[in-house]
């Protein structure tokens, strides 16, 4: 199985190569990651993809440390995939 880090990898680098799959990730994110690395994603999570510029930077924070008892859960269950 791979990591999360190698799946973001992977998918940056093919939208850096291939412009059908980077307007793919831009219009539909989970399905296209989805289909390219061959995974489920499960409904209830959301991907938003970001297109930075030389005016533009987007910051991505980890998730927030203090996890309620159903994110507990659900990582626990596997049903987490934080990038």
């Amino acid at each position: 199985m791979r990591s999360g880090d190698d799946m973001l990898q992977h998918i940056v680098e093919k939208s850096a190569l291939d412009a059908d799959f980077r307007q793919q990730l831009l219009a539909d994110p989970k399905n296209a990651i989805s289909q390219e690395l061959g995974i489920s994603i499960p409904e209830s999570m959301t991907i938003h993809v970001h297109e930075s510029d030389m005016e533009t930077v987007h910051l991505a924070l980890p998730p927030d440390p203090n996890l309620t008892e159903e994110q507990l859960e659900a990582i626990s269950a596997g049903l987490c995939c934080c990038w």
